[in-house]
């Protein structure tokens, strides 16, 4: 239990000095949804890992109710983790996320599809949700899926869908439509 005291702190202190409206650590600890999703979901791992995984997953879903962020227990979160508004967010199985990384609401971490075996039966056991590396800003309502890794120190803009490897300290932005120029 230190361990997860230790990683919760980090995260109220990511939160804290992540968001200039936060004015004190009390109030994220108080107020943000995405701390206490975090909160659920550093619980829940631990008993994930721990061969629990029904009660991890009734956990988890304790959490979806209550904050509208829907982080599967297996998911490996690094610390200083924040999520800014956090409504719509979904972290998939598989995903496994750095240090320090932030991300916004809306943002879906998933799988691309789901593989079958010869006999047609889905597949579970193999890692189908991104990587996410130390630094990373994925902002509100980015859709990245499939087994990519997201570069370190990368930015990843707004309802951005991704389903490549972005290198390291990329900015992946929507492309603007150019204006016809008529003659």
């Amino acid at each position: 239990m230190p361990d997860i005291r230790r990683l919760l702190d980090s995260d109220v202190q990511a939160a804290y000095e992540g968001d200039p409206a936060a004015r004190s650590v009390d109030e994220v600890l108080l107020c943000y949804p995405g701390l206490l999703a975090i909160t659920y979901h550093r619980l829940a791992h631990v008993l994930y890992q721990n061969n629990i995984p029904l009660l991890a997953r009734m956990i988890a879903e304790l959490a979806h109710s209550a904050t509208g962020i829907d982080i599967h227990p297996g998911a490996q979160i690094g610390k200083r983790f924040f999520i800014d508004h956090g409504t719509g967010v979904v972290i998939g199985e598989t995903c496994i996320i750095g240090e320090r990384v932030r991300i916004y609401q809306a943002v879906t971490l998933g799988a691309k599809r789901f593989e079958v075996d010869d006999e047609g039966h889905l597949q579970k056991d193999y890692a189908r949700h991104p990587v996410v590396e130390d630094d990373v800003v994925i902002y509100a309502g980015a859709t990245i899926l499939g087994r990519v890794t997201i570069g370190k120190g990368s930015v990843i803009g707004g309802n951005v869908w991704l389903t490549h490897d972005v290198p390291a300290h990329s900015q992946i932005m929507q492309s603007m439509p150019k204006p016809k120029i008529s003659v």
